[in-house]
């Protein structure tokens, strides 16, 4: 019996496996894959996919397990962390972007509703390209990543309101007040119905079925709550997807999220391949070549409306001008969620199919020059960034007194900390205790006010320009300490710094190998990689583990390091000069076993009658009792049950001592 899903199924992905493996190899994101898929599959490309209802069921499911995930994701103690971000920033981005492209629509004689809808469509970024090339550029933590990543928080959040209102803006009610009701109502039965299922209900449904550790039954309950609350909130005239984002908000709130956002996304890419594939079909490819001057005006509107926007927003932030710019280069194109939202927008007839047709073929375009305008937006931003001397633009404080440097200490030969986050507090932490003069720059100004308020030498300011490193006397310095994240901010640092003096030492911290060299390139003196030094200090315990002396493991860390991790690095494991250190390790253990047996044979018993020296080849040091430790052992010396004993030996000795130990 022949299934024609099934070969729709397999022509979808097998095609997409060659199209991605084609545009992985020139780097481009996957979900332009799917879509291209779907492009050359549709009914307006080869025409091999005959059954396209089948497929938007497939689609459909997609969608309800991607906003599954995105509540599963949501933490309410996490966002509270960046609660300033995602509602300022992203408040200021979505709004202002949805009332200039109103404005524009309406020129172009759309109807409110429609309007305003566009407005809704154009405002929402591609969350999952993005964060994927801030990730590989290793800049997600980076000023510009912290709040690219929280104004796209939000708009994954407001979507979910989009989609509700879009019913009333296409105008299918006459009382739009009785509509609103219903709907306040209709939403407050659901968050009420939230709340008493993630307080209560989920997690003890959840306990009871990870008790059972059957992983098969877990997966069943999950999917279970997922595909009920949807079909719940469907029932009450809401959408399928917000049903899926409040189950996955009902589960986020317990112990069990993560592993249920483990087990549920490989079904989610799975099913949302299809979704991205069934958009591409609906792409007209001879609509964009008739019409394509027209789209790339528009893409090009967009892109500039977008950025100019999101610009301002990080602007609002108090972030200069230059992180500003990276943020608006970041999220200036449409994304996936505006996908979603289209679909509703054509089901209650705020899109025509002309219009569709730009949106998709503007998305696409903008989707797909995203990785090659990230990959280029430092050199963009540093452009417009000299171009208009934004350097010297006044700090964004409100009050006057918070941007005055001449309340700042006398400086001179102290220690420049660039970066206020773990490290450069322990760094300031530690030159405050040895009376070592010291000032911060950093970026966040919150942080800067706050601890200007706690009396902590620091200014706020873009270290990258020389106007903000002559503020700290940067040329009357002994030591820079460089600790943020974002790697190419820190080259531009220590090329800065090395334009105005060659005197000062500049000790940087990186997170990767292939950073160390660059920055030696333009002028370090010291790179720390955080990977490295955490794979010293795991070493450093292994050998402590097995019993080398002290100063032999410091002059094992300290070769590697003046090797500038020479060891590390080669593939071989060992460099020629760590040939003068001996790791020759003893072949003891020394170890703490619990008496966990009543054996009148061990129990209650002296060290001498027992002969563990002799049976065992093993020696007992110490012995712990209840709270009190037995430091003093002699022949008389009793174990009793429960005891801890603390013996040298070697391992298998002490293994075998260990089972007497535990015999019954």
């Amino acid at each position: 019996m022949e299934i024609p899903l099934l070969s729709d199924i397999v022509i979808i992905l097998g095609l997409a496996v060659v199209v991605i493996l084609l545009f992985q190899r020139f780097r481009l994101p996957t979900i332009l894959g799917f879509l291209a898929t779907g492009v050359i599959a549709g009914p307006h490309g080869l025409s091999l996919i005959t059954n396209t209802h089948d497929i938007e069921i497939l689609a459909e499911i997609g969608v309800i397990l991607l906003l599954f995930i995105i509540g599963m994701e949501f933490s309410l103690r996490q966002l509270s962390l960046i609660k300033r971000t995602v509602l300022l920033g992203g408040t200021t981005q979505v709004l202002a972007t949805i009332g200039l492209v109103t404005l524009i629509m309406l020129m172009l004689d759309f109807n409110t509703g429609e309007a305003v809808f566009m407005g809704f469509l154009i405002s929402l970024s591609s969350t999952a390209i993005v964060l994927k090339l801030l990730q590989d550029k290793a800049e997600i933590n980076s000023p510009q990543g912290k709040i690219v990543l929280g104004i796209l928080i939000f708009q994954d959040i407001i979507v979910v309101p989009m989609m509700l209102v879009t019913p009333l803006m296409a105008g299918g009610t006459e009382n739009i007040g009785l509509e609103l009701l219903l709907m306040a109502l209709k939403g407050g039965f659901v968050i009420l119905f939230v709340l008493i299922s993630a307080r209560y209900l989920v997690p003890r449904l959840l306990y009871l079925v990870a008790r059972t550790k059957s992983k098969e039954l877990f997966i069943l309950s999950i999917v279970v709550i997922c595909f009920a609350v949807a079909w719940l909130t469907s029932s009450l005239g809401l959408s399928l997807a917000l049903g899926a984002f409040m189950a996955g908000l009902i589960i986020s709130e317990s112990e069990y999220s993560h592993q249920a956002t483990s087990n549920i996304l490989p079904f989610r890419e799975i099913f949302t391949s299809f979704f991205f594939v069934s958009i591409g079909m609906l792409l007209n490819f001879e609509f964009l070549l008739q019409h394509f001057f027209v789209i790339i005006f528009f893409s090009c509107i967009t892109f500039l409306l977008k950025a100019v926007v999101a610009t301002v927003a990080a602007r609002l932030l108090q972030y200069p001008m230059r992180i500003a710019i990276l943020v608006g280069l970041s999220i200036f194109q449409v994304g996936e969620f505006a996908f979603i939202l289209s679909t509703t927008g054509i089901n209650f007839g705020l899109l025509s199919e002309e219009t569709y047709q730009y949106f998709l073929s503007v998305s696409l375009l903008t989707m797909s020059v995203t990785p090659f305008v990230i990959s280029y937006y430092h050199r963009i931003a540093s452009y417009f960034d000299a171009l208009f001397g934004l350097s010297k633009d006044p700090m964004p404080f409100e009050n006057e007194k918070e941007t005055h440097f001449g309340d700042l200490p006398e400086l001179n030969d102290h220690i420049v900390i660039i970066g206020f986050g773990i490290n450069g507090r322990n760094v300031a932490k530690a030159a405050k205790h040895a009376h070592i003069p010291y000032v911060i720059i950093e970026l966040n100004a919150v942080t800067v006010r706050h601890e200007r308020h706690l009396g902590e030498p620091i200014l706020y300011g873009d270290a990258v320009h020389s106007t903000i490193l002559s503020h700290v006397n940067i040329e009357k310095a002994r030591v820079v300490v460089i600790a943020i994240s974002d790697a190419e901010a820190t080259k531009r640092i220590v090329a800065s710094i090395r334009q105005i003096t060659d005197k000062v030492h500049i000790i940087v911290r990186t997170r990767f190998l292939q950073e160390m060299e660059e920055n030696y390139r333009v002028g370090a003196d010291e790179v720390i990689p955080e990977e490295f030094e955490t794979s010293i200090e795991i070493f450093t315990r292994v050998l402590s583990k097995y019993l080398m002396p002290r100063d032999q493991i410091e002059a094992f860390t300290q070769l590697i390091r003046s090797d500038n991790y020479d060891m590390l690095r080669s593939m071989v494991g060992r460099s020629n000069s760590m040939s003068g250190i001996d790791l020759d390790l003893p072949d003891i253990e020394v170890a703490s076993l619990r008496v966990y047996t009543n054996d009148r044979e061990i129990v209650e018993k002296p060290l001498l009658e027992l002969d563990i020296r002799n049976k065992f080849s093993i020696t007992v040091v110490a012995i712990k009792r209840d709270s009190k430790t037995i430091l003093d052992i002699t022949a008389t010396t009793v174990i009793k049950q429960g005891d801890v004993i603390y013996v040298v030996g070697r391992p298998d000795d002490v293994m075998r001592f260990n089972n007497y130990l535990k015999a019954d």
